[in-house]
């Protein structure tokens, strides 16, 4: 310890001289040393070779453990940084950030071992190191392997022989970047430990974020750096990472700190909302909303209390029409003036219309009605589609822009384009409103609002005004559903999100669906009903001879429609700016799949002379934020100089909790206010609130968690309590405690005390935890002195992990309570349920279970958008689910028919809504989610099963083999001296035929969706805890195209006992299949079975495939 201290002393030192020392023409490279974890020994080793390299090659090299050099100005000196074996968080975030931006400049980087076990939180470096550590070999941690050189020819490689062979300590790797070139493997079957499989890299290189990176997975021993080909190695590495002798060029560096999520925090200030639709904030904080239903609401920020300031008479949702009502709201920029708001609604009258109007608040709380002035009155035919736009927003030029749906059917074009010009239909037709220039629908009107309540054309919208055949207010044309749209106050550029049309895949008649978001820089025809996205083109379609036409011109749009009252030939067409499928997107995968609603928030704007110690950060500063209804996102989009789509960056990703947001807008004080709408479509959600996000920019408070030996427990009771999971997100902070055992008397000061508990009854223990800011935070726990856990298990005779088709299963629940004595069994509950398998997710068995699991497709359709759009005994937009299951009681086919349903959409059974399409999930997933909903009109027997008997089995009969049988016991006792305590415990039994692909781990295996493949020697998978009670043999269904070889079963370990071994043939093809069986022993009670491939001679690779096998 006292020779490590010397040397970082020795290093510190150094570093302060040589950094200041005058500069040169030689080129440098930074060594860095820093470690937050695993301090290796071989530092400083490797730090002197790493001088006397650059001694002999012509560069100087400075090392150091000090962050500080990192700094744009400091870094500029060098040609390349090197990582040394650091470890941990070596770097704040101000330190990352000049990082970057080195890189970014130009720079180049080497890692070397340990650099892949650094900044685990630091996304960037993730790409530029190229992986994370993973794991390494154990008893021993060094061994010799081979390793494989892949690529002679570059620099780094050069002279090394083709398989280097040479002691080290190996890593395993994880988040290995799709963007490096490996340029050397480990041969795993040189050495044991090895989890990479056949592409196991160990050193690469990359052209990454402007820069060069290279690394190398050798240099854990101080061997290592008195290896000439090892310095070799690393050399080149040092060489190709300093570049060509460029100067750095700042000019392209773009990284700014990025903002925790931890920053920011989501206060609810009006919760239980029903169906919010739109926001706006005064310049007082105020913030006004409105609901679907008519309700317009003043929030006041200081009272903290939400008051409804009127109810406008609206349409309400009929068969006939569905969607409308109170829908966009917004105040006049000059509002502090003159109290003006607008709203767009539909008045509860004949014919229908959309009213944009305009009001005078009678002070902060009270709407003038006389004040009215209707501004523009929107014509529309009821139908149910909810294509209603709505929104309002401003210009800096006192502009009002207005979204307006396209008031079209769209379920009898199947997702495609609503084209139907069949008579009487009128309604089907997309054409006679977006698509049409004389109609304000499926449009983004601009006016300008007068002080009389009339409104003038600004110059510059899409047609002239006296044009013939057209409407001077349209500004964007085009438009499906423009339901949330937003104005750059700086730049004046229009966004909006279009939500898409429903098709999952692409069709005879075009595209599959796309939601949008549109950038319009100036006025525009967006295509609508003719094409989608990025312009992909939709086919005339006859919809009365089904057949098909050609498709759709961008460049020279027509409207054919008798239906049309405008322009035959339309403005050319524009592209969205980003837009996407249901499925996963190529062009904007980090959007991810799954329903869609877009829409566009605000553009940010940050101030500087705003005085506001919560207002979003200067790194949004012209950041676009979109966000998606159904999938809970948030997104930052960011633009270049000319205003173009660059990038996106997920917002509060972590912590944002958003529950299908609808509006969003910047207040006053910089900061975020947002609509949450609520989990389910169509309903009055407990969860639909306006809500405020801040930012915090200095000091966090601290996080106090509380860990106890024990909870529960007869007086006297000794419990170790401790601090250790507490945090601080400000990492450098040292935190206090404060330890509560009785009262509001500190008891002990220390991280981890222990206390003895002598009275019965409940104790709270409460611990504060204070940075050295003063902010602090509490937790507690409580101790239940006076009673025991009661002890519960169940135990069968027969096997305790598999389920047999010939014989019923025999139990017994054994329970015991100390407080009890005498235990009632009508405190015992016992079930039985039967969980079917779902492909992709983990299956029971394995893992510990203490509740009794819910069924997979319950769980399943919890984690997809179904919620969004139905309930489980209440009518929403679409069904509830015990009315689906009543429908569909008795029929055979329901299952298949309801998960193609869930697949592909579609919309006309219950009504006249659609449901989203599903194309992404997989129709097994599908089928789940079918018989889930299927089985919610079932009567759910609630009677205990009897403490011990014999029980059938057959429900996987009906419901597929692969699944498991759950048998669950809970006791809840008498309570002893204080409250009752519940315990229980699980037996879970699986088919005896088992999918290879459910493995519960492999290594240097392939696993595929229907077998484990890439099989080579020394290959093994594992089953857990396995009981072979009864199971004298195994049979396998395997093939293997030409190498005969050997699979043995060991018990505990990969060199276990060997319990079981097949010697097996080649089949001579992968797809010709052969059932093998051989004997296995009962080594007693449960174990982990590893099966370990074994083939000794070459050659040794790709030797095997397992579809199943079957214990019997």
């Amino acid at each position: 310890m006292l020779k490590r201290f010397k040397f970082l002393t020795v290093l510190a030192v150094l570093s302060v001289f040589i950094l200041q020392a005058c500069s040169d023409s030689t080129p440098r490279i930074l060594v860095f040393t820093k470690t937050k974890g695993w301090h290796h020994s071989s530092i400083r080793a490797g730090a002197a070779a790493l001088s006397e390299l650059g001694k002999a090659n012509g560069f100087r090299v400075d090392t150091t453990d000090d962050a500080s050099v990192f700094t744009e100005s400091k870094l500029k000196r060098y040609r390349a940084v090197v990582f040394l074996n650091t470890t941990g968080n070596v770097l704040n975030g101000d330190q990352q950030v000049a990082f970057e931006r080195y890189i970014q400049a130009g720079g180049g980087f080497v890692g070397i071992h340990a650099a892949a076990d650094t900044e685990y939180g630091w996304p960037w470096y993730n790409k530029l190191v190229g992986a994370y550590f993973k794991s390494h070999p154990q008893d021993p941690n060094v061994r010799k392997a081979t390793i494989m050189v892949k690529d002679t020819s570059f620099i780094a490689m050069k002279g090394l022989p083709e398989r280097w062979e040479r002691t080290d300590e190996w890593y395993n790797y994880r988040s290995i970047h799709g963007g490096i070139k490996v340029l050397a493997t480990l041969d795993e079957n040189t050495y044991d430990g090895g989890d990479n499989g056949d592409n196991h890299p160990i050193a690469w290189y990359h052209e990454y974020d402007g820069g060069r990176a290279f690394y190398t997975g050798g240099g854990h021993t101080d061997e290592s750096y008195a290896e000439p080909l090892f310095l070799q190695h690393i050399l080149g590495g040092i060489q190709y990472a300093m570049g060509d002798g460029q100067p750095l060029d700042y000019t392209k560096a773009y990284a700014v700190k990025t903002p925790e999520d931890n920053r920011f925090t989501k206060t609810i200030l009006s919760n239980d909302l029903n169906e919010p639709m739109e926001l706006a904030v005064a310049p007082d904080g105020s913030v006004y909303f409105i609901e679907r239903s008519g309700k317009f609401f003043r929030y006041d920020p200081a009272s903290g209390e939400t008051k409804v300031v009127y109810t406008f008479p609206v349409m309400p949702d009929t068969k006939e029409g569905f969607g409308n009502g109170l829908l966009g709201l917004t105040i006049d920029p000059q509002f502090e003036k003159n109290n003006y708001v607008y709203v767009f609604y539909t008045p509860a009258k004949q014919p229908a219309e959309q009213y944009v109007s305009r009001f005078r608040l009678a002070g902060k709380d009270s709407l003038d009605l006389s004040s009215e002035k209707v501004l523009i009155k929107i014509p529309i035919e009821l139908e149910v589609s909810a294509h209603t736009g709505g929104s309002l927003e401003w210009d800096a030029n006192g502009n009002l822009f207005i979204s307006t749906g396209d008031n079209t059917v769209p379920f009898a074009s199947n997702g495609y384009a609503p084209i139907d010009t069949i008579p009487g239909r009128i309604t089907f037709d997309g054409q006679r409103s977006a698509g049409n220039t004389n109609d304000l629908r499926g449009k983004v009107l601009r006016i300008h609002p007068e002080a009389d309540g009339s409104y003038t054309i600004p110059a510059g919208n899409l047609f002239p005004e006296g044009t013939t055949g057209t409407r001077p207010e349209i500004y964007a044309m085009g438009c499906r559903n423009p339901y949330r749209i937003s104005v750059d106050q700086a730049t004046g550029i229009l966004y909006w999100g279009e939500i898409g049309p429903d098709a999952g895949e692409d069709g005879d008649q075009g595209p599959r669906g796309y939601d949008e978001i549109n950038q319009a820089r100036k006025p525009g025809n967006y295509g609508w009903p003719y094409l989608v996205g990025d312009n992909k083109a939709y086919h005339a379609y006859d919809f009365a001879t089904k057949k098909l036409g050609p498709l759709f011109d961008p460049a020279a749009l027509k409207n054919p429609s008798p239906y049309n009252t405008g322009l035959k030939d339309l403005p050319p067409a524009q592209k969205a700016m980003i837009w996407y499928p249901y499925d996963l997107s190529a062009e904007f995968p980090e959007i991810g799949a799954g329903g869609r609603s877009a829409m566009a928030g605000p553009v940010y704007h940050f101030n500087k002379s705003l005085q506001s110690d919560t207002k979003l950060p200067e790194y949004y500063d012209n950041a676009l934020f979109i966000y998606d209804w159904m999938r809970n996102w948030v997104f930052a989009v960011r633009l270049d100089e000319q205003y173009n789509y660059r990038r996106m960056e997920p917002f509060m990703s972590s912590n944002g909790d958003f529950r299908r947001p609808i509006d969003m807008a910047i207040g006053p004080d910089g900061d975020m206010y947002m609509l949450e709408y609520g989990s389910v479509y169509g309903i009055d959600n407990v969860d639909a609130r306006l809500v405020k996000i801040t930012y915090n920019g200095g000091n966090r408070v601290p996080v106090a968690k509380i860990t106890s030996s024990d909870t529960v427990g007869t007086a006297p009771l000794k419990v170790s309590l401790s601090s250790s999971a507490s945090y601080d997100f400000d990492e450098d902070d040292q935190l206090t405690y404060e330890w509560y055992f009785e009262g509001d008397k500190v008891s002990s000061r220390e991280a981890s005390p222990v206390h003895t508990f002598s009275a019965n009854g409940l104790h709270k223990v409460v611990l504060k935890v204070t940075d050295p800011a003063g902010a602090s935070d509490m937790d507690t726990i409580t101790i239940n002195v006076g009673n025991t856990l009661p002890q519960v298990k169940i135990s069968t005779p027969g096997n305790s992990t598999f389920f047999s088709d010939r014989s019923p299963l025999q139990y017994s629940v054994a329970v015991t309570d100390k407080e009890d004595g005498e235990i009632s069994k009508d405190r015992l509950m016992v079930a039985l349920q039967y969980v079917p398998e779902v492909k992709g997710q983990s299956q029971l068995g394995h893992q510990q279970v203490t509740v009794v699991p819910q069924s997979a497709g319950k769980l399943m359709m919890e984690a997809s958008d179904c919620k969004a759009c139905h309930q489980l005994d209440k009518p929403s937009v679409g069904p509830a689910f015990v009315e689906v299951a009543k429908r569909y009681k008795g029929d055979k086919n329901a299952v298949a028919y309801l998960a193609d349903k869930i697949i592909k959409g579609g919309g006309g059974v219950w009504g006249e809504h659609s449901m989203a399409a599903h194309p992404q999930m997989p129709k097994e997933d599908a089928a789940e989610i079918a018989r889930y909903i299927l089985s919610t009109g079932e009567q759910q027997a609630s009677a205990s099963l009897p403490q011990e008997g014999s029980l059938t089995l057959k429900d996987h009969l009906s419901k597929g083999a692969n699944g498991r049988y759950v048998l669950s016991a809970t006791y809840t006792d008498g309570g002893g001296s204080t409250v009752p305590l519940s315990a229980g415990d699980v037996l879970v039994l699986r088919a005896q035929r088992v999918q290879a692909e459910d493995a519960d781990s492999i290594r240097n295996i392939g696993r595929a969706s229907q077998h484990l493949g890439s099989i080579h020697n020394k290959s093994f998978f594992m089953f857990r805890q396995i009981d072979l009670k009864g199971i004298s043999s195994i049979t396998y269904r395997y093939s293997s195209l030409n190498r005969d070889a050997v699979l043995e079963v060991h018990a505990d370990r990969k060199d276990g006992p060997v319990i079981s071994t097949l010697e097996y043939k080649a089949t001579g093809d992968w797809n010709s299949w052969k059932e093998v069986t051989v004997p296995v022993k009962d080594p007693g009670g449960k174990h982990d079975l590893y099966f370990v491939f074994r083939k000794d001679q070459q050659p040794d690779q790709h030797i095997f495939t397992l579809d199943w096998l079957e214990f019997k």
